[in-house]
């Protein structure tokens, strides 16, 4: 009975530090891993007792503790990211101003190229080119009258020209014409005088 006694107590012990040694061998440290797997290691590695799980203190603070360090790390990287969001933002909005002068310098350059200064005066090409063409129409069309008043006017000088040289010819004819005509009375007006004295003298 004593044997037997001793042997139930041998294999209750046996059996006691097999399962200690094989739950030790098992179960993983209290501060390995994720929070998650520390509680489920905290759990699965504390005692029942009435339907409560008995959890040992130390286990417990260090549980408290690994919670508050990835609290502070957590905390940690918010503030890196929110500083990286902000950096960023401020990126985004420096980069939105750079984009905004320069669709103002493009757009001003796309102005200026269809814009011609004139006289500080800042004309559209269309324009500019309709007004040219004008200037270019109308000078043609000036030069172009003066040229006919021009011809018109050397016209009009060469048949003056002629014209006084035909009356210069038709004034020496007269003056021709008049001198014999003159010559001709005074020959008259002789030939009538000596034949009053021929008559006077034979009376």
């Amino acid at each position: 009975m004593k044997k037997m006694t001793i042997a139930i107590i041998a294999t209750i012990a046996l059996l006691f530090i097999t399962s200690n040694i094989f739950s030790q061998t098992t179960n993983k440290p209290i501060d390995s891993g994720s929070l998650k797997d520390q509680f489920d290691n905290l759990i699965n590695t504390s005692n029942d007792f009435k339907g409560y799980k008995v959890i040992k203190a130390t286990s417990l603070l260090k549980l408290q503790s690994n919670v508050l360090d990835s609290l502070s790390v957590s905390k940690e990287k918010i503030l890196v990211n929110a500083g990286f969001r902000n950096s960023q933002k401020q990126l985004i909005d420096s980069l939105k101003s750079k984009s905004t002068a320069s669709k103002e310098v493009v757009s001003n350059l796309r102005s200026e190229k269809e814009s011609i200064s004139l006289f500080g005066i800042q004309l559209e090409k269309t324009f500019f080119k309709t007004l040219f063409f004008l200037i270019v129409l109308g000078l043609i069309a000036t030069l172009v009258f003066f040229i006919f008043q021009f011809k018109k006017s050397n016209a009009i000088t060469i048949e003056s020209k002629l014209a006084l040289k035909e009356s210069e010819k038709e004034f020496e004819i007269y003056k021709e014409k008049a001198l014999e005509r003159e010559q001709k009375a005074m020959r008259r007006l002789q030939d009538e005088l000596n034949k009053k004295k021929k008559e006077f003298s034979a009376t």
